[in-house]
């Protein structure tokens, strides 16, 4: 029997509505629009798309969306300078500087200005150690929308054994860390792991963000089990073009798992709209107005 596919782009659309829903609440009791604010240095094909994307969404949801679009020149100091009169601004609520940068900033440095309570990103290290003791922060987007969908079909995560397979800050280590908190047994693995093969056999959640098309076969997947597939891959489409592909061979994976996410249409779609609701919550918090958390 064929897996439940997990229809990513359907609960990013209804998540999107039911954060446009709750915007005009926020607006009355604060006297103010959520505001967003991206910033691109460089003229990266996809980031402007990614960035464009984003820009519209904020503004279908009714928030205040303001992108600053810097020059592939733009210095380091520069770029922390405008952090940090954009952390000085009351009407921005979130702060997003979009990946990759030029090579001669230091990201680091650069994420590690963004006032942590603006960081809707969830990159900030504030962020990551509040993630890993169990305080309030901002998680990044990817893996808290994978945990958006696991909820979503799997209900109560209390007690199942969960592999995340990829150690990366963005997605592998907050991952694991969501799952630990929802009182999952949790393992990390990645490239290295001896017999990974064996280690994913065990999972009844399993996490793929390594970053190789089709790395994880049908027969490394428990009969049954829940599969995430956050690998976004271009390859070769066999007719001169290319294609996105998961790290998980799908035909293989959809003949053996109880659930799955496609690619594309998966978890892809959750990214913009977890942002979204990062920055609501932001926008709560910082006017201090109560909220409904389970709402969001």
């Amino acid at each position: 029997m064929s897996a439940r596919i997990i229809d990513g782009k359907a609960f990013a659309a209804s998540l999107r509505e039911r954060v446009a829903a709750i915007v005009p609440a926020f607006e009355a009791a604060a006297g103010r629009k959520p505001g967003l604010t991206v910033v691109i240095v460089g003229e990266d094909p996809a980031s402007q798309v990614y960035v464009r994307s984003k820009g519209k969404a904020t503004e279908a949801a009714g928030m205040v969306s303001t992108t600053h679009r810097l020059p592939e020149t733009t210095t380091q100091d520069a770029l922390i300078a405008l952090v940090r009169d954009l952390n000085a601004d009351p009407a921005v609520d979130g702060i997003l500087v979009q990946l990759p940068l030029p090579k001669h900033i230091d990201e680091q440095a650069v994420i590690a200005t963004i006032d942590p309570d603006k960081d809707v990103d969830g990159f900030h290290v504030v962020n990551a150690g509040r993630l890993a003791v169990g305080q309030e922060g901002f998680v990044p987007c990817t893996p808290l929308g994978c945990i958006m969908l696991l909820e979503d079909r799997l209900g109560d995560l209390s007690g199942l054994n969960a592999v995340v397979v990829g150690r990366s800050n963005i997605v592998g280590k907050p991952m694991a860390q969501l799952l630990l908190a929802k009182s999952c047994t949790v393992t990390i693995a990645h490239s290295r792991t001896k017999d990974l093969q064996d280690v994913c056999g065990r999972a009844d959640i399993l996490v793929a963000a390594v970053g190789r098309p089709a790395m994880i076969k049908g027969d490394w997947i428990k009969p049954g089990a829940t599969v995430i597939d956050v690998g976004i891959n271009r390859i070769d489409n066999g007719e001169g073009g290319t294609k996105l592909a998961g790290d998980v061979d799908f035909a293989e994976a959809i003949e053996v798992a109880g659930a799955i996410t496609p690619v594309p249409g998966g978890v892809g779609p959750m990214t913009i709209a977890v942002l979204l609701r990062n920055t609501l919550v932001s926008a709560y918090r910082r006017a201090g107005v109560p909220y409904e958390k389970g709402a969001i």
